[in-house]
């Protein structure tokens, strides 16, 4: 990547930032120049985040906020605009993955749960930030989907419900907010690994014993692999340039979009 400073002098709000996912995006931000608050429920995780900064020469503020409380979040981005400065950028990250089970067995506290953090979170801090954004009659959103909310996986019908939600509402906020100067787009990652995340699906998938997959997750790993049409999983990083492109004035003409990271899963 060629050094540009695209967001010198902005500030972002990063939710999910002390996830794998949260914390390469916020860093792409800072090093481009952007200022960075990070929100997620863990303060030690947070902190132990923050101290990636250091080397960009940017404000960075941590707060502990829970998406599925609305006043927490309007709490959060109150201290923001306070601390740093108005909000430029938002990347609306946080996410739970739930469980995995056929419909007709899935835990019914536990797909509540996954709608209150991805979509009702997502709604919530979207919210939140824009209605400030519509008063300076500007700013650049990007919402986290997934292709899981654009194919429709089996086993997954919390996160792939609330994920299809996610796709919905960046593209209803984004003709809301069109008005007013603001672009909303989405990122849909596919299979991103290897790591935690990575082991955690095809664990889960495997033990379901439906017809999609096998019962043994190494067996699992090569299925899915094949499915894509670059034959590797994703990596992490190639996230971030993807996400600060669609933040920025690069993408100046672009809003409603949900753009897979896919490795050409489409």
């Amino acid at each position: 990547m060629s050094e540009t400073k695209r967001f010198a002098g902005k500030t972002a709000l990063v939710t999910g930032a002390a996830g794998n996912i949260g914390l390469a995006v916020a860093r792409r931000l800072a090093k481009e120049g952007s200022h960075v608050v990070l929100l997620d429920l863990d303060q030690g995780k947070l902190d132990e985040a923050a101290k990636q900064f250091a080397e960009h020469g940017v404000k960075v503020k941590t707060v502990v906020c829970d998406v599925t409380n609305y006043a927490s979040v309007e709490e959060a981005v109150d201290y923001a605009e306070k601390n740093v400065g108005p909000i430029d950028l938002l990347f609306n990250n946080a996410g739970y993955q739930g469980a995995f089970s056929p419909i007709h067995e899935y835990p019914v506290k536990d797909f509540q749960r996954v709608v209150d953090i991805d979509l009702v979170g997502a709604f919530h801090v979207l919210r939140a930030v824009s209605r400030r954004m519509v008063a300076r009659r500007s700013g650049s959103i990007v919402n986290t989907a997934s292709m899981a909310g654009l194919q429709g996986p089996p086993n997954m019908g919390a996160y792939g419900s609330s994920k299809f939600g996610v796709v919905g509402l960046t593209q209803v906020a984004s003709k809301d907010l069109a008005p007013h100067n603001i672009r909303v787009n989405g990122i849909a990652p596919a299979l991103m690994g290897p790591g935690f995340m990575w082991d955690r699906q095809t664990e889960l998938q495997a033990a379901t014993n439906t017809q999609y997959f096998s019962t043994d997750p190494e067996t699992v790993k090569k299925e899915m692999v094949a499915g894509v049409p670059m034959r590797r999983l994703g990596d992490i990083e190639e996230i971030p340039g993807t996400v600060a492109f669609l933040l920025s004035e690069d993408a100046s003409y672009i809003t409603g979009v949900t753009m897979p990271i896919s490795g050409g899963i489409l």
